[in-house]
C-alpha cells in the first residue's frame, strides 16, 4: 500500500539539522520504512507551511504507516503532520469495480 505523510519539521528538528547540514534525512526515513518492512519510494524538502517533508512509501501492512507517522512525532522531528493512502489506478478500478456491484444496496438520504 502507498503513502503520502507530509509535514513541518519542528523547531528542535531544524536546530539540529543546522548543526548537521549535512545529515541525511532520507537515509533515516528509508531506515525507519524498511524496518517496518516497506520501501522508500520517494522524499522531497517542501518550503510551503514551513520547512518541511514528503514522503512517499510503500507498506505490505497498513498499520505500519500510521505507526511510522506516529513516531515522527513523538520523536519531535514532524509536527502538522498529515498521512494519506495513495491508491495506483489498479486499485482504484477495483475499488470502483466493488462499488458498481454495491450500488445497489445503497439508499441516499430522502429517498
Amino acid at each position: 500500500m502507498h503513502f503520502c505523510l507530509t509535514g513541518q519539521y519542528t523547531p528542535r528538528a531544524l536546530n539540529a539539522i543546522l548543526e548537521n547540514p549535512t545529515t541525511d534525512r532520507q537515509e533515516a526515513a528509508r531506515k525507519l520504512i524498511e524496518a517496518a518492512g516497506g520501501k522508500l519510494l520517494s522524499m522531497y524538502s517542501v518550503a510551503a507551511d514551513g520547512p518541511g517533508v514528503l514522503v512517499i512509501f510503500d507498506v505490505p501492512d497498513p498499520g505500519a504507516a500510521p505507526a511510522i507517522s506516529g513516531l515522527t512525532v513523538t520523536a519531535g522531528t514532524l509536527q502538522n503532520v498529515k498521512l494519506t493512502r495513495l491508491f495506483t489506478q489498479d486499485e482504484i478500478k477495483q475499488v470502483r469495480q466493488n462499488a458498481a456491484k454495491l450500488r445497489s444496496s445503497y439508499t441516499p438520504p430522502g429517498s
